[in-house]
């Protein structure tokens, strides 16, 4: 088993994001899991990202708050407890349109060559 305690979680950088903290829960790290890293991002109101895409899939778990994810012209708002899966290459935008922070949990696969 690897324990990571969330005070000794670090923040990282999301390339596209706007107003967003983003701490690594697991992932990155020896001992660490093998496939996955798991992130908890907090976005302010008016926060969010892309419209971009990866070319694998994520899974997005709103904690509180709401998240409003857009794909293919659709819209949908996330709230606490609801969850999407992201295929990969599908071109997304998410933002906070609400005025309380939105917490969310990120689950995404190991980009090619990264090393853990």
């Amino acid at each position: 088993m690897h324990v990571k305690r969330f005070e000794d979680a670090k923040p990282y950088d999301a390339p596209n994001h706007r107003e967003m903290v983003g701490l690594r829960l697991q992932g990155f790290e020896p001992g660490g899991p093998e496939n996955q890293w798991v992130g908890l991002s907090q976005f302010l109101p008016g926060g969010g990202a892309g419209p971009d895409s990866t070319p694998f899939e994520k899974v997005y778990v709103v904690l509180d708050g709401e998240m409003t994810v857009e794909t293919g012209g659709q819209e949908t708002v996330l709230r606490k407890y609801d969850s999407c899966t992201i295929a990969p290459d599908e071109v997304r935008t998410i933002e906070n349109r609400t005025n309380h922070i939105c917490t969310m949990l990120v689950v995404l696969p190991y980009p090619p060559g990264a090393s853990r």
